[in-house]
């Protein structure tokens, strides 16, 4: 399996059981973000929530499945499953719901948080997530959860291995915090970033290590 990262909340994940497939998330708008959006041939597109930073469908290629929506889906032998969540901590009063995603393929589990604004998630859930192997949650705060919650959230998720998002990169027209607030609030001072993480399942971190945090550089 392959994960890369475009900035905001846009992912790529290529992943092979018996075909492979490409899952695209949450593609942004270049003119809305400042950012680069490069075209993105995806089997599968998923769309957290429609604004115009997370639904920019023009720069996906193919004929993508898409899921905007809970519930829960197989495709090409991939489990996804969709989460009702808030984009705030008013319950959706001030920037409405979201929708949080499981992706589950080459027996990895991969959660994607969104936009979330929820300073915690519910039991509810915590019990609809699981297990979770890989968690990509944003960290940049003003529209989302900012770092201390996110690293509170963590906790509450307990997942082997974490990529934050939705920080402030170059040309981001958003003002939001950088990634090094979430670091400390970890007790990371720095890690080195990568192009692209490359991981199957014997790759993942034993449950009894402490969680890994992986900062990706955007593609």
């Amino acid at each position: 399996m392959f994960i890369n990262w475009y900035g905001q909340a846009f992912f790529k994940i290529t992943t092979k059981n018996q075909q492979e497939t490409t899952i695209a998330i949450d593609p942004f708008d270049p003119a809305t973000t400042g950012l680069k959006a490069p075209k993105t041939q995806a089997d599968i597109l998923l769309i957290s929530h429609n604004h115009k930073d997370h639904s920019y469908k023009e720069t996906i290629t193919g004929s993508p499945f898409i899921i905007d929506s809970a519930g829960e889906y197989e495709i090409r032998e991939i489990i996804i499953k969709g989460i009702p969540a808030f984009h705030d901590n008013n319950n959706g009063k001030e920037r409405g719901e979201v929708v949080l995603y499981t992706i589950l393929a080459e027996e990895i589990k991969i959660a994607f948080l969104s936009d979330l604004g929820q300073k915690e998630l519910t039991d509810e859930q915590l019990e609809a997530l699981g297990r979770v192997d890989i968690l990509l949650i944003p960290v940049g705060g003003v529209y989302t959860i900012n770092a201390r919650e996110a690293a509170d959230i963590v906790n509450q998720i307990e997942p082997l291995i974490v990529i934050p998002m939705h920080y402030k990169i170059p040309n981001l027209k958003f003002e939001l915090d950088d990634v090094d607030k979430f670091l400390k609030e970890m007790g990371e001072e720095q890690i080195e970033p990568v192009t692209k993480l490359k991981i199957t399942p014997k790759d993942l971190p034993s449950p009894d290590d402490e969680t890994k945090i992986i900062v990706l550089t955007p593609s």
